[in-house]
């Protein structure tokens, strides 16, 4: 209920609508009820049992009262009316015109409000799926580490439509189907209190057979839902990896990798339907049972002239009752459907509840501009308590100047780097940006400031001009152009077949290596920031792309601040300082010179590059 109740809280913008929702159920319910009591008068015409001391007793218009008894009384006068002048068959025709109207409002009033209930459904699940990527969104990076992105996709796009194809569709019964129930029984018991309280004796034994069947369907929803997740997450492996699996021969193994895990989910989706659907006919079954069981007491009491109703308004009540089983049956259906719903709301919760690493502070410092310097001071971090990667970090990057951090792989270059734009927090420590704690600034406002060029470049399937102009919606052509200027990447995208409007395909499949990483220079030259961050951006290239892409870094870090992570010394000779990292730890620092000069680590790593 806790979880159901935290969907429907997501409607809550909507309550403005629930009025007219209510009232169009309601008037839908009434003329759909107003058909069926209609079929008693009808019954009496055909079968020759209208009361001659009836005729007496409608004879008079009622005053208006808003009551029941009105209404019927009402009904009646025009009814003995139309008797009285038109006869059996004028009576007939003045019937059926009624139920005739009556159904075409019925299902005029359901359309409206079946109408004003799906632009409520398609609000709130746009609201849920946006809530649940924002919060994807704000995660740190070593969430995304730790969860399966196939999984998170799952969770975003068939969890969020599970819910809309349950829980959300199920607001139409939770309200409609009980209140028509009720309303009903209530004409039931007008008809007959004694029967009436014989059928209505089945509810209690139908509710907890259904409850019975349907309480172990939530486990098996999230057990189908995490395979599901699972089979996304292979999808996106093996498409994102295509290029390595038919190097290595291996669409075999990953075919079958794919058909355990969908016979898996289509064992537990066999297993879940032979629950769900058993529950419908079963409902049904007890309201046939009841049905018969009235024919059978009510017949007797008829028969034996005991009952309190007539043989037409018998028949009518039967007729009457089994339309309460459409609404039986629409509820026990969605009490299984419910239960999926709620098993993949309980999945996207579990991402929305979880508070990101890396938040703002309640009262952040105002930051406009970097004026002076970068600091570490006494730097540790871990990505658990237990396991530091870096210890006792300390430097000082100076406005205009550049660090290179270099050393052997694995040694903790890139989260250092990573630290300075707040992918990460120090287990223990400070980074200071001007003397202040960045954990005190707003992230936009301290990401602002960094441009970051990675090893591996990121690029979007869109163009050539939204790629470098990411995240900039003011953007000119004009800038753009000179940003790819810089970044030596003019000429070749002008050499494409629609220039900067060119799509350059996932994740820029259709460029080179080298093209790729000079328009991830050209986004940083266009987004002008005062600091780089430059993560190997040169050591997966070829000579040319190579040197192209370093000219292209050296008008980049033109008047800038940089730290740099260098695999190739010889594109960091010139950095005001190089610091050596080995497994955590600075073990060294200077210039290129004095470090050559000191006959450790970083010499060795030159002459090793020289050779």
């Amino acid at each position: 209920m806790k979880t159901y109740l935290r969907i429907l809280a997501y409607a809550r913008p909507y309550r403005r609508y629930f009025p007219l929702y209510v009232v169009y159920a309601l008037l839908a319910i009434i003329f759909g009820l107003l058909n069926f009591t209609l079929l008693k008068p009808l019954f009496d015409v055909i079968f020759e049992q209208v009361d001659p001391d009836a005729l007496q007793r409608y004879a008079e218009q009622p005053d208006f009262s808003f009551t029941i008894d009105y209404f019927m009384h009402l009904f009646n006068y025009y009814f003995m009316q139309v008797a009285e002048i038109y006869g059996k068959f004028g009576t007939l025709v003045y019937v059926c015109i009624i139920i005739v109207v009556s159904v075409f409002l019925s299902n005029l009033f359901t359309y409206l409000s079946g109408v004003l209930l799906a632009k409520v459904k398609a609000d709130v699940i746009k609201k849920m799926r946006m809530h649940i990527f924002d919060q994807v969104s704000r995660m740190h990076i070593g969430y995304f580490t730790n969860e399966r992105k196939g999984d998170l996709m799952s969770r975003i796009t068939n969890d969020v439509q599970e819910v809309e194809n349950s829980v959300v569709q199920s607001l139409r019964v939770v309200f409609k189907e009980p209140v028509t129930i009720v309303l009903y029984f209530g004409a039931l018991f007008f008809m007959s209190v004694k029967l009436t309280l014989f059928t209505i004796l089945i509810i209690p034994i139908s509710g907890a057979i259904i409850g019975g069947i349907t309480k172990r369907l939530k486990k098996k929803a999230v057990q189908s839902q995490e395979s599901l997740g699972r089979i996304v997450n292979i999808l996106d492996e093996t498409i994102g990896g295509m290029r390595v699996v038919k190097a290595f021969s291996a669409t075999g193994y990953v075919y079958d990798k794919f058909d355990k895990e969908t016979d898996e989910y289509s064992k537990i989706n066999v297993s879940m339907a032979k629950r769900n659907e058993l529950a419908s006919p079963i409902s049904q079954f007890l309201g046939v049972f009841v049905v018969a069981g009235i024919l059978l007491y009510g017949g007797s009491l008829v028969l034996n002239n005991a009952a309190d109703l007539s043989a037409s308004e018998f028949l009518a009540y039967i007729i009457l009752f089994t339309q309460v089983l459409n609404p039986a049956k629409e509820i026990s259906r969605a009490m299984g459907a419910v239960q999926r719903g709620l098993a993949s709301a309980d999945r996207i919760f579990k991402v929305v509840d979880t508070a990101p690493a890396i938040q703002d502070p309640e009262r952040p410092k105002v930051l406009q501009q970097f004026d002076q310097a970068i600091t570490f001071q006494h730097v540790d971090f871990g990505y658990d308590a237990q396991h530091l990667v870096l210890k006792d970090i300390q430097f000082t990057l100076e406005k205009g100047k550049t660090i290179a951090l270099v050393g052997p792989s694995g040694g903790g270059k890139s989260t250092i780097a990573d630290l300075v734009p707040r992918f990460y927090d120090p287990t223990s420590g400070e980074v200071k940006l001007d003397g202040s704690d960045i954990r005190t600034l707003a992230i936009d406002d301290l990401r602002k400031l960094i441009g970051i060029v990675t090893q591996e470049s990121i690029l979007f399937n869109d163009t050539v001009f939204n790629n470098i102009a990411f995240g900039l919606t003011d953007a000119s052509e004009t800038a753009v152009i000179e940003a790819a200027k810089i970044a030596n990447a003019h000429e070749f995208i002008a050499q494409l077949e629609h220039g900067y409007q060119t799509n350059i395909g996932e994740r820029g499949s259709k460029l080179s290596g080298g093209q790729r990483q000079r328009l991830s220079i050209a986004r940083a030259v266009l987004k002008n920031p005062p600091i780089l961050i430059l993560d190997e951006a040169t050591s997966a290239l070829d000579s040319e792309s190579e040197r192209l892409v370093q000219e292209a870094l050296t008008h980049l870090m033109s008047n800038r601040t940089t730290l740099v992570i260098a695999h190739r010394l010889s594109t960091i000779q010139h950095a005001d300082e190089i610091l050596v990292v080995q497994n955590g730890e600075i073990v060294e620092r200077g210039t290129h010179d004095a470090l050559i000069s000191q006959e450790g680590l970083y010499k060795k790593l030159s002459t090793m590059q020289s050779v």
